[in-house]
């Protein structure tokens, strides 16, 4: 009977290359072109899309998973410098990626839990004490039923909220991995039966930062209500309809409820924020998926910080002033700037903000104008642009919406 013959070792193969940051992000950017030049294709083109899309998606995934903020952030900064409209994809599809846990069990129906936020405004006198912040029990667990009585999410979802108010840096610190495994641990915790650890979640606050404020001084004050969703990824309470009235009529009775919902929910987040309620004043912005709602509250902070840097230049001014809007280029990066002009037609000051690419020229001077005008400041001028030295180019006089085109 022959002797088994040793087996001959297997040459070792050569590892799969990995590749390099750069070329993910990059990669990641050229798909998201490709899709969002075909965003609105005939039905048979989309199916020609469909692997493109499962690549793109592929890609997003594991760079989530794998904590690779790099190649996300890398990709959207890529897509920034080739095409608005594919930076706008490229930017949508990580940041509702990234705040979407996808649940898959063996023989029941797809979930997903959703991390969204409410950003708000608190007014106060002497400004907001961390220490005096969710001691109330009763009215943290009204505000929480409240979210689904509000019909902010759907009456068959699951939601929790984070019993902390995070502040304007705790929010911007959050990157795209940093919310995803913020939501995995939301997720473990309603769905399993056992006490888990949310280590992300824990990580995430960090503590506010120190205002500045004085006893008696009136305080404005950027905070976030962070919170998850978990529910069926087919609820019908999500899904927008296909005809555009339709669809307007949505958004119309979801902006109504959520209307309704600040009255309501406004005195429980009062008695959550302080220990005298009623000394504080709420704002509240819209509630959104989290970057799309830090995104709504450091857009209307750099509103007020812009007007109040203005509104000091006036006063020190002592005199009347006019104001020229338009945007500029200051170190590769979009700002919309405002110059204060005195009488005598010397620039007393100038403030700017971050003018996101992708943002509405039309919408962003009308809404800086307005809010001029509640300095007092009227007679305002728009310009084509301000060039590398200050100086605005081609300046029209602002007669309101129509006088400016994006």
């Amino acid at each position: 009977m022959p002797k088994n013959k040793r087996p001959v070792p297997r040459k070792p193969s050569a590892a799969a290359p990995v590749e390099d940051n750069d070329v993910l992000a990059q990669k990641l950017a050229d798909l998201g072109l490709e899709l969002a030049e075909q965003e609105h294709a005939e039905e048979e083109d989309m199916a020609l899309l469909a692997p493109k899309q499962d690549e793109f998606n592929k890609l997003l995934r594991n760079a989530l998973r794998k904590k690779n903020d790099e190649v996300l952030y890398g990709a959207i900064e890529r897509a920034r410098y080739t095409d608005v409209g594919a930076y706008q994809f490229v930017r949508s599809q990580i940041e509702e990626a990234a705040a979407t846990v996808l649940l898959h069990k063996e023989g029941g129906q797809p979930m997903e839990v959703t991390a969204f936020a409410v950003p708000l405004f608190v007014h106060s006198v002497g400004g907001l004490k961390e220490a005096e912040g969710f001691q109330d029990g009763d009215a943290f667990a009204a505000l929480v039923e409240s979210i689904k009585e509000g019909g902010l999410e759907s009456p068959r979802a699951k939601v929790v909220l984070i019993s902390h108010a995070y502040d304007a840096d705790e929010a911007y610190r959050i990157s795209f991995s940093d919310l995803s495994d913020m939501a995995r641990d939301a997720a473990a915790a309603m769905t399993d039966k056992k006490l888990v650890a949310a280590p992300a979640l824990e990580r995430s606050i960090v503590g506010w930062a120190p205002s500045g404020f004085e006893e008696g001084d009136k305080a404005l004050e950027l905070r976030f209500l962070l919170g998850f969703a978990l529910k069926r990824a087919d609820d019908p309470f999500y899904q927008v309809p296909a005809g555009e009235a339709e669809a307007d009529a949505y958004f119309e009775q979801r902006m109504a409820r959520y209307r309704a919902w600040t009255a309501h929910a406004g005195p429980l987040v009062q008695r959550c924020l302080a220990a005298d309620p009623a000394a504080l004043q709420l704002h509240f912005l819209y509630q959104d998926l989290f970057f799309g709602a830090r995104e709504q509250g450091m857009e209307e902070l750099g509103m007020l910080c812009m007007i109040t840097e203005l509104g000091a230049a006036l006063q020190a001014h002592g005199g009347s002033a006019s104001a020229v809007v338009g945007p500029a280029d200051v170190d590769d990066m979009m700002v919309l700037r405002v110059s204060l002009v005195g009488a005598d037609g010397v620039q007393l000051a100038y403030s700017e903000k971050l003018l996101d690419l992708a943002a509405d020229l039309q919408t962003e001077v009308d809404d800086v104008c307005d809010a001029l005008g509640t300095l007092g400041i009227n007679t305002v001028s728009v310009a084509l642009r301000f060039d590398k030295d200050g100086r605005p180019l081609e300046v029209q006089s602002y007669t309101g919406p129509a006088a400016v085109t994006n």
